[in-house]
């Protein structure tokens, strides 16, 4: 299959074209036209979404399982082109966005398969006690109801399994709320791919045009208006810090607050305890570097931090510096990404008490590593040390003893995880580590890499902020969809009143 991007928004089933268009900016090849999204196109998705919600949001699960397996064979009969635009727009490699590819569609899949089980539903019975005293209990049914329509901003990182058809999108849809995506402007062509592939399966299903709508960004004010809009019920959003937390306080202001599930930014610092530095300390500094540098260090969860005692830093260090001397430039998503990393890299470097290991040159949109080393006490009197540089930058902290990574370990902001790397001899130490860990990750490794988010069950993708607004949701896995949902009880109502599900 071949594809022409024309530019347009889906709404309501349309593709509409807007008053103003802006050429995309891709990294290599064709550069096409799109329509810039308006707050007006935003009202229009969004009470199309609400007209969708009277049927959809009634559905069976049967149907909204068919419907999500649906999306994912549309977008692998479109895998070729997908792969062409996405790699065109992003610079990311055909092999990344392969995977990409594979990973979407198969959490579609995960997802349709959980919602038949049935489970995430958390069906609760009390039966009436009418005898009991000396009051008497109603009959008691609860269920989890889907909420309404859902705004989902893409991600600039993951065109596909964090954007239009992404786990905010499918998780949405598997709760049975219809959804409105802003694209992102980094990938526009591949926006509306996916939406033509979601377009296609609507007709499938013979669902309702306003199950899914696309609008594509127009600047901050079509992001704003989404957030606002009385009819959106809640809000799916990976990104900068910034960015989210301004849309955060849009959605709190608001006449009804709703909830905004942001996921946000993280160091995901590494601990790298006594014996396992002692035994495997390079091995350890070349295997931080491949996580470290994986998409141009583009990921969410990637290890900006490792964590060493001083007295064992130096064959971590210089393996970590040898291995990131043969890292090559790689192209960064945008141009405006590229010089974010480029401020970050100087202000790292710039700050009191901090020395470079390894420094390199990076140019408009490539970025090449750097590396730096600072102290435990460094790092403590610098708050700006502990903010994420997104893309391929390490900073090793040097700590005096356990007792200084514990005292690093609690001034931590949220994370999205922590690592231990340990042997069986550092059991004391990481268990004293893990009371604190656990309160500032939502993930927590032993003996791995961060980077590599597992879509499964038992998967949490979220932290204490600022790694994300909502400390208690997950932005990967099955338990994604309970984000939009929310329980509804019923007393004493009649079987023929009661959702199909009770």
């Amino acid at each position: 299959m071949t594809f022409t991007p024309h530019g347009k928004h889906l709404i309501a089933g349309a593709w509409v074209a807007g008053d103003t268009t802006a050429p995309s900016s891709p990294a290599h090849g064709p550069s096409h036209d799109f329509s810039l999204g308006t707050p007006a196109d935003i009202d229009a998705a969004a009470k199309a979404a609400e007209e969708a919600f009277e049927s959809y949001g009634y559905s069976t699960r049967a149907q909204r399982a068919a419907f999500l397996n649906a999306i994912a064979d549309q977008i692998e009969a479109r895998a070729d082109a997908i792969t062409e635009i996405g790699t065109q727009e992003t610079g990311l490699p055909e092999v990344r966005l392969q995977g990409e590819r594979g990973r979407t569609t198969g959490q579609l899949r995960l997802f349709a398969d959980h919602i038949l089980q049935g489970n995430y539903l958390d069906r609760r019975h009390d039966a009436a006690l009418p005898d009991r005293a000396p009051l008497p209990r109603p009959d008691l049914k609860t269920i989890q109801r889907p909420i309404g329509p859902v705004a989902v901003f893409g991600a600039s990182n993951f065109p596909l399994a964090f954007s239009t058809a992404g786990g905010d999108t499918a998780s949405a849809l598997a709760a049975g709320c219809p959804v409105v995506v802003k694209g992102h402007p980094a990938h526009p062509g591949t926006a509306e791919i996916i939406a033509d592939a979601i377009h296609a399966a609507i007709a499938d299903c013979d669902l309702h045009p306003g199950v899914f709508n696309l609008v594509q960004d127009g600047g901050r004010a079509v992001g704003a208006a989404l957030v606002q809009h009385p009819l959106i019920k809640a809000v799916g959003f990976t990104g900068s810090l910034a960015g989210g937390r301004a849309l955060f306080d849009l959605c709190a202001a608001r006449p009804e607050p709703i909830p905004f599930f942001g996921e946000l930014g993280s160091v995901n610092p590494m601990f790298i305890l006594p014996e396992a530095a002692d035994a495997r300390g390079a091995d350890l500094g070349a295997g931080w570097v491949g996580s470290l540098t994986m998409g141009a260090g583009q990921f969410c969860t990637n290890p900006g931090i490792a964590v060493i005692r001083e007295d064992q830093a130096q064959p971590f260090l210089d393996a970590a510096k040898a291995a990131l001397a043969d890292v090559g430039a790689q192209t960064m998503l945008t141009d405006g990404i590229a010089a974010a990393y480029r401020d970050g890299q100087a202000r790292i470097g710039a700050t009191a008490g901090v020395q470079e290991v390894l420094t390199s040159m990076c140019d408009q949109r490539q970025a090449t590593p750097y590396l730096f080393q600072t102290t435990v006490e460094n790092w403590l009197a610098n708050e700006a040390l502990g903010e994420e540089v997104f893309g391929p930058l390490g900073l090793v902290v040097l700590a005096k003893d356990t007792a200084d990574m514990q005292q690093m370990a609690r001034a931590l902001e949220g994370q999205l995880t922590c690592t231990l790397h340990m042997d069986d001899g550092d059991t004391n130490d990481a268990r004293a580590l893990m009371p604190i860990l656990e309160r500032k990750a939502g993930r927590i490794l032993a003996n791995g890499f961060p980077t590599g988010v597992e879509v499964a069950d038992a998967m949490v993708h979220g932290g204490p902020y600022p790694a994300s607004t909502n400390f208690g949701a997950t932005a990967v896995g099955t338990l994604a969809i309970r984000r939009f949902l929310r329980p509804v009880c019923y007393q004493n109502l009649p079987s023929a009143l009661l959702p199909e599900d009770l």
